[in-house]
């Protein structure tokens, strides 16, 4: 005779910034309607022109978002972790605009569509939380576009070291591991170039580099 699985508990929506605002019992009633998925590491979750109907909500790991080609370039848009959520253009009902994959396992909430929507009516407060954040995408995007068109790499690199880069015990330190390839990746650029530009300043004394992790000790230059 088989064993019945043990039944998932509802999830803790109190930990989405999203829906902060939302009472227990409307906290209590979206988790019902929730779906749980997990995700082994390198799995890709929504692939770019997929048609889906669901958000996504984090509740941990971590997913990159990005652009890809067909020779294997990837421009990374953004990295979410635990309490983020993506999907959310999912509301115009038309296929998925990116492609996302995790960076290692993950678990995720699915609301579908409709229960977002009715949400999202219900709630007008929740609704300028996610049309904040869609704005904060577009100035993201374009500022993406701008670094792009106007910085050269070593520009581009340098850009993205400080917006990553947040204070520990008086240093900037990039907590995430970054490879060279997930460098280029978000600049654009090939790795030989990342890796001559990161030599560069670590050999001028801005950046040290360990087990992976950039710690910047002072504001790279205008140029190199």
């Amino acid at each position: 005779m088989a064993l019945e699985s043990p039944p998932v508990p509802p999830v803790d929506l109190k930990k989405i910034p999203l829906f902060e605002g939302l009472s227990e019992d409307e906290l209590r009633a979206l988790a019902e309607r929730t779906a749980q998925r997990s995700f082994a590491k390198n799995a890709i979750v929504i692939n770019e022109g997929d048609l889906s109907d669901s958000l996504f909500l984090i509740l941990s790991g971590r997913a990159k978002v990005y652009l890809g080609d067909e020779s294997g370039k990837e421009l990374i848009l953004d990295i979410k972790g635990p309490g983020e959520y993506f999907g959310e253009m999912v509301l115009d009902e038309r296929p998925r605009s990116a492609t996302v994959m995790t960076l290692e396992p993950s678990q995720f909430a699915t609301l579908s569509r409709a229960d977002f929507t009715a949400v999202l009516l219900k709630h007008p407060k929740i609704a300028l939380q996610v049309i904040r954040n869609l704005i904060r995408v577009a100035r993201g995007l374009n500022e993406n576009v701008r670094s792009l068109a106007l910085l050269d790499v070593y520009g581009r690199v340098a850009r993205v070291l400080i917006e990553l880069a947040v204070e520990q015990d008086g240093k900037l330190v990039i907590a995430e591991k970054l490879t060279q390839k997930d460098l280029a990746n978000r600049v654009g650029a090939s790795r030989e170039m990342i890796n001559r530009i990161l030599r560069d300043l670590s050999q001028g004394g801005y950046i040290t580099v360990t087990d992976g992790r950039i710690t910047i000790l002072k504001t790279p230059p205008p140029r190199l």
